[in-house]
């Protein structure tokens, strides 16, 4: 996937990057909604999501290409966003962070794509503060009709496309630690999906 991300960052933000914003605004609101978030993007990209956050939330942003850091740093430049804090190159498997680091942690049409997901989901759960959310805007394999037989068929070319059509939401909501509080689809014709999961509070 890393050699997908590359070739896809010159024309990301026009390609994938459209289709893509009804979850960046959904999400962007979602989290600006909250009191003084730290906030933590797993698979920033571009940085095409960074202005969607209220200027209120400390934003940290991670990901594995250093093509699409780049372009994120020149957009948070160009665009003034002081409320981005850091900008990482990271293995989302192996996050540096300590536990329970932020409240709300954002993984848009990444957890789809990624090696080992469920790995991530975890590593998702362990920096999320308790009562955290994890954001997760993705999509996921259909069970039946049309598409359903598209997505199977498309499989095989998840390296090329640099998504995984047949992806099981199984893979984000049977995260340990995690249980799912909110779901909806995102246009268009409802490909995407939003979810919102919360980390339980400690046991006492």
């Amino acid at each position: 996937m890393t050699t997908s991300y590359a070739r896809w960052a010159p024309v990301y933000d026009r390609t994938f990057g459209a289709i893509t914003n009804a979850g960046r605004r959904r999400a962007g609101a979602y989290v600006s909604a909250f009191d003084a978030p730290d906030v933590l993007e797993v698979g920033v990209g571009t940085g095409l999501a960074l202005p969607h956050y209220g200027r209120h939330c400390r934003v940290t942003g991670v990901d594995f290409s250093d093509e699409m850091l780049e372009k994120a740093r020149e957009r948070v430049r160009e665009e003034k966003l002081g409320h981005v804090r850091d900008l990482l190159q990271m293995d989302a498997r192996h996050l540096d962070f300590p536990d329970d680091s932020f409240d709300v942690v954002v993984c848009m049409h990444v957890i789809s794509v990624v090696p080992e997901p469920r790995r991530v989901m975890a590593e998702i759960a362990r920096v999320l503060k308790p009562g955290g959310r994890a954001v997760i805007t993705s999509h996921f394999a259909r069970e039946t009709g049309v598409l359903a037989r598209l997505e199977r068929w498309a499989a095989p070319f998840a390296n090329t496309l640099g998504w995984h059509s047949d992806f099981d939401r199984a893979e984000v909501t049977e995260t340990p630690g995690l249980r799912l509080v909110e779901e909806s689809s995102l246009p268009p014709m409802g490909m995407m999906t939003f979810m919102v999961l919360e980390k339980g509070q400690p046991l006492r």
